[in-house]
């Protein structure tokens, strides 16, 4: 069942986040995941929700996305992205 990853960022070192940016994307594939959104315009319809920059990936299925977070090539990634930016992250099961 594909998983979906969804990640609200609100960048506080944007040079350093582009080092981040740059590197993660090789991760990501690694797991079978992949972008659906990278940061773009959006819209809040209703509610009091009010997100940064919003990413969307889409992963094999939920393990696939805990295996990359837990993958000890992602760990100086993530120990920068905590370093540069406030990150709210969540997984869902797709249908």
């Amino acid at each position: 069942m594909p998983a979906y990853m969804i990640v609200d960022v609100d960048i506080r070192d944007l040079a350093r986040y582009e080092d981040y940016k740059r590197q993660v994307p090789a991760l990501i594939a690694k797991h079978g995941g992949e972008y659906l959104v990278r940061g773009g315009a959006h819209e809040v319809i209703e509610g009091d929700w009010a997100p940064t920059r919003m990413v969307l990936f889409r992963f094999p299925s939920r393990a696939a996305i805990k295996a990359f977070m837990d993958d000890p090539a992602y760990r100086p990634l993530a120990a920068l992205r905590h370093e540069v930016a406030k990150s709210r992250i969540i997984a869902v099961d797709g249908i």
